[in-house]
């Protein structure tokens, strides 16, 4: 990879963390570079999720004090969200190459409609989790929904923030910055469980993510400050218009 593609990697990342740091989204920006770059739909796929796990666990360490104890609830979840990560990572590398980049535009749609409908998805959780207590609890109505959740987010994971968030707001009530950060923190576990699948199958493009990487974490840090400037719903709504554009672009590629 040469200097040039590897700045502009950077750059992308940085673009993507500020925006990941403000709304969410980051894969809307970084999949449709590594795709122009001449990286297969898979591969882009394997890069984006492993690019964005070192700025995702920064952003719960930062605020680490607000973490849910560590007790047998809130472990189990873990443990199963990591699983589901690891499953949705097999399952990816699995997936033939021709049939995943078919179902590329129906990812990025469904990604797209999730941060279209973020704010109303955050009000009604922050609804749902008022008067509920902090404690984590762990049944099989949580069980049931942290799998899936973390499954998609270990084979696509564009979205799988907002997705993320919903797990932790019905799990635990009242807390919403708690859930917030355990949600940061869960889904950089299950993005280090994916990486390390794909990893142990040498499927990642090393020079490609760890420019994302650095990009990605510089862009997290900037992105607390940007957000005093820049109005998230201006981001909000360029996010969803980009993913549009790039359902449609996609579809048209692999589609017809």
């Amino acid at each position: 990879m040469d200097l040039i593609t590897t700045a502009f990697l950077v750059g992308t990342g940085v673009v993507a963390g500020i925006i990941a740091a403000m709304v969410g989204g980051a894969a809307v920006v970084i999949y449709p570079v590594l795709i122009a770059t001449g990286v297969s739909p898979q591969l882009a796929a394997v890069s984006n999720l492993a690019s964005v796990m070192p700025a995702t666990m920064l952003a719960a360490l930062s605020d680490r004090s607000q973490l849910p104890p560590f007790n047998r609830a809130f472990i189990g979840l873990i443990i199963a969200s990591v699983i589901g990560a690891g499953a949705g990572a097999v399952l990816l590398l699995l997936t033939p190459e021709r049939m995943f980049a078919q179902m590329v535009p129906l990812l990025i749609g469904f990604a797209t409609l999730l941060f279209a409908f973020a704010e109303r998805i955050t009000r009604w959780l922050r609804a749902r989790a008022e008067g509920r207590g902090h404690d984590i609890t762990f049944n099989l109505a949580s069980l049931k929904v942290v799998l899936p959740v973390s499954f998609y987010g270990g084979y696509f994971g564009a979205g799988v923030g907002i997705l993320m968030l919903g797990v932790f707001s019905l799990a635990t009530g009242g807390d919403y910055r708690a859930a917030n950060v355990a949600k940061n923190f869960v889904s950089s576990l299950n993005g280090l469980a994916a990486t390390l699948v794909f990893a142990t199958h040498d499927a990642i493009l090393w020079p490609q993510t760890l420019a994302l990487a650095a990009g990605t974490i510089g862009g997290g840090l900037i992105g607390g400050y940007a957000a005093r400037v820049i109005p998230r719903n201006a981001v909000r709504f360029l996010i969803v218009g980009v993913g549009v554009a790039l359902t449609v672009a996609l579809a048209r590629r692999y589609w017809f």
